[in-house]
């Protein structure tokens, strides 16, 4: 059940339902069996955790990036085990980073893994776990059409000529840095003024993005920087990455940046990027997992891990990111940190099943083994919930 209003889309995944109309949008699963538990999936057995018996209310906040993922791990979560109800309000990382350290919710959300002084104003006596659940590309997307009255679908984009759209330095569509790049459609590349969406609200996506950005340009590098906010130069901002695709769509000759998917459910066109090979490259699952799996030896051993900014090889692409889960170690209630654990769990096994289909890259199997490895780590008291 869906708890807050908001427009919807359909996505060609069966009965998969996503959210695309605010950045506050909320996903809950309720009991439909009388609060008893139904038949597991099959990966569960003696060693997983267990799902406590009776109704169970878990809540969580943050990150849109995975939110459309999150939306079907909590629907199928849900068939298994209807007495454990699960609400996750998709208001941003830096909205799931307060919420956890507020304690207001049972666990935050977060593309952006937290810096050291957001740690640093976690309750006293507190250590927050970061598991990451997936990974995902942050894509260009556009809504422009060409002298000949079509929409156009392609278009190649470097970072350097990026972040000159961005810095307000590049204004119409046919600049001599963006028709250079695409010399086949150039002829048709009008001189519309291009208009930036961005993100609103604190946004590990935006984190992700100007990280990009920062890489590509000194001049960003210097100045705008690169964080979950900062001081966009040119542009409007919008909340959430429906917000920012929303905002795309509504215009012609606007440009965004958002998570892969939302821009196949706003049907919005996405720009191929140029990697570190001096290829062009559309985002994709495997050029996700392309970057993911070039970059496992630098993942550090707190799992705070920086965006996967131009990985090597032909097929990467070059603006990825893990996402995360923001858990504390220690719980306060017993029942309510089963539940959580055993969610989770099965977000990093059975879960992972369900990510490329909708445009998400699972986890390499060594960090899906670390991640797993941190489940232990939760305690209740001082004991823990999963024991090794």
């Amino acid at each position: 059940m869906i708890n807050r209003p908001f427009r919807l889309a359909s996505l060609a995944l069966g009965a998969i339902v996503v959210i695309a109309g605010c950045s506050s949008a909320g996903v809950t699963t309720a009991p439909t069996t009388g609060g008893q538990a139904a038949t597991p999936p099959a990966s569960t057995g003696p060693s997983t955790p267990q799902v406590p018996t009776g109704t169970v209310a878990l809540s969580g906040a943050g990150a849109t990036f995975p939110a459309l993922l999150y939306q079907v791990w909590v629907e199928k979560f849900s068939e298994a085990y209807s007495n454990v109800t699960i609400d996750y309000q998709a208001i941003g990382s830096g909205g799931g980073i307060k919420a956890i350290t507020q304690q207001t919710v049972d666990f935050g959300a977060s593309d952006a893994a937290m810096k050291d002084e957001e740690i640093a104003a976690l309750p006293a006596g507190t250590k927050m776990l970061h598991i990451p659940t997936a990974l995902g590309a942050v894509v260009l997307i556009f809504n422009l059409a060409g002298t000949d009255g079509t929409a156009i679908k392609s278009l190649n984009l470097d970072g350097t000529t990026i972040a000159g759209i961005f810095l307000g330095k590049i204004t119409v569509w046919n600049d001599p840095a963006i028709t250079a790049l695409n010399p086949d459609v150039a002829a048709n590349i009008p001189a519309t003024p291009i208009k930036v969406i961005h993100r609103s609200d604190g946004s590990g996506t935006t984190n992700t993005f100007t990280s990009y950005l920062a890489a590509s340009s000194d001049e960003w590098k210097n100045g705008p920087g690169v964080g979950k906010e900062v001081a966009w130069p040119t542009g409007d901002g919008a909340p959430g990455n429906d917000g920012v695709s929303g905002g795309v769509k509504s215009g012609d000759g606007r440009v965004g940046y958002v998570e892969l998917q939302y821009a196949v459910v706003s049907g919005l066109s996405s720009a191929a990027v140029k990697n570190a090979n001096g290829k062009f490259v559309k985002g994709s699952s495997d050029g996700v997992t392309a970057a993911a799996e070039g970059a496992l030896a630098d993942f550090p051993d707190d799992f705070r891990a920086a965006p996967i900014i131009n990985g090597a090889g032909d097929g990467t692409y070059p603006i990825a990111s893990y996402t995360y889960l923001l858990v504390y170690e220690d719980q306060k209630g017993a029942t309510k940190a089963q539940a959580l654990v055993a969610f989770i769990y099965w977000a990093l096994t059975d879960g992972q099943k369900e990510e490329k289909a909708i445009g998400y890259a699972p986890l390499p199997a060594e960090i899906q083994q670390k991640a797993l490895d941190e489940l232990h780590k939760i305690t209740t008291g001082g004991s823990p919930i999963w024991p090794m």
